[in-house]
Parts: C-alpha cells; structure tokens; sequence
C-alpha cells in the first residue's frame, strides 16, 4: 500500500533520512523504532509532503507522493497523529472530531461517524462539549485519533502515541490502536521509543539508527533480537 525507496531528507546541512527503504501492506500494523532523533518524525513527515526530500521516491497504492502537496495527500487517505497531541484547546471535543472531517465532501456521513467514535471511546462521548484543552493526556491523545478517524483514512500514521502517558494509560492507547486496526481495517504506521509496546502488536518492524534502517523482521523476530533487547528494551546479552 505505502512504499518508501531510498528516501533522502536534510535539513540545511544535516541528513536526517539516508536513503531509507520500508513497506507497509494493506491492513497491517507496521511499526518504526528507534532512539530520539533517528529519524522516525522525519519519515512521516516525508510521507505527508510537510517536508520535501532530497531524493528517492514514496508511493501509496502506485501514485508517487513526493511531487503531491499535503492536502491531496489527506484526500488519498493518509492521516497523520502528531506528536503530542495538538488538539485544538480552546474547541470542544465535538468540534475537535469535525475539523477531522474538513477534507471530506461526504457530509451526511459526519453524526455517524461521530457516533462511531462517541462509541469506540466513551470518555470522549461523555467529554462532548467539553474543551479539549481541560482534558487528561490520555483524552487528549484518544480525541488526535478520533479526529484522525473522521478524515476516513485507510493509513493512519501515528507519531509517539504513548509520549507523556501513565503505564496504564499507554495499554489503553495500543489497545486502541489495535481496535482502530482490526475494527475499521485502518493500516497502522507507528512510529515509538517505547519498542517493547509498539512490537507487541506490529506485524512487521523496522529499526532506525541515525537515518538508516539498521534492522528490519516481524514483530516476535525484533523482540528476540539481542540487539534491539540490549539498545531498546533495557535487558543485556
């Protein structure tokens, strides 16, 4: 469905991306891990066109991307959950769900896909008119998906998710993720620092070193890599 090929970025002098290469199938949860400033942020930005690359090519269903600008990306079905959040504070919660929708032409649809999420997250329902910006992290980060949600994306990419958040919280938020996938048959690109969380669930990840994919496999095959354990799940060889 997305396809990444010898992807370049800088910023002035810098190389952030190196020629990296990845895949994400249709319908799969694919996840991007590595240490803080490895290049993972830089990657979906590349994707939505809010940074433009040196070289190399993105694709999504055979259309290169790297020549479209942001909001015809978002019409194709790309959505991106920042990080940290960036509700809109001073809306409520309701509102926050329709500026999700902006894009779309299919208004008629809007009360149900509400509905939709009003049922997928509960608190978000109860919190309806209730500014966004008095809400918990965690109801934060809950109404980015939401929202990411009502632009009917069949890619959603999802930036640090679990930055910021309580234990139990995160396990509702990968829970969530995981819903969203299966549920809604939402493709997944996840990118986290919190590696043991984000490759429980991946069906497939990749592991970035300063620009670089450094290793790639399933999910079960990265967690028993002693490598990733010794650099990224805090256990030694």
């Amino acid at each position: 469905m997305l396809e990444i090929k010898d992807l370049k970025v800088k910023y002035g002098g810098i190389t952030a991306l190196d020629g990296i290469s990845m895949k994400v199938p249709d319908g799969k949860i694919i996840t991007l891990v590595g240490a803080n400033g490895a290049g993972k942020s830089t990657t979906l930005r590349s994707i939505t066109k809010l940074v433009t690359p040196v070289s190399g090519s993105v694709k999504y269903e055979g259309r290169e991307l790297t020549h479209m600008n942001t909001q015809d990306i978002v019409k194709m079905g790309i959505t991106l959950v920042p990080e940290g959040r960036h509700v809109f504070a001073d809306m409520t919660v309701d509102e926050n769900l329709m500026i999700g929708a902006y894009l779309r032409k299919d208004k008629e649809n809007f009360k149900r896909d509400i509905g939709f999420i009003h049922e997928m997250f509960p608190r978000l329902k109860e919190r309806a008119k209730q500014l966004s910006g008095t809400l918990s992290g965690g109801e934060q980060q809950m109404l980015a998906v939401g929202r990411a949600l009502m632009s009917n994306p069949k890619v959603m990419m999802m930036d640090e998710p679990s930055l910021g958040l309580a234990p139990l919280v995160v396990k509702d938020i990968f829970n969530i993720i995981q819903k969203v996938n299966k549920e809604k048959g939402v493709t997944i690109l996840l990118i986290e620092q919190n590696a043991n969380a984000a490759l429980k669930i991946a069906d497939y990840g990749y592991v970035m070193e300063t620009g670089k994919i450094g290793l790639e496999g399933t999910g079960e095959e990265l967690l028993a890599n002693e490598r990733v354990k010794e650099l990224y799940l805090g256990k030694s060889k």
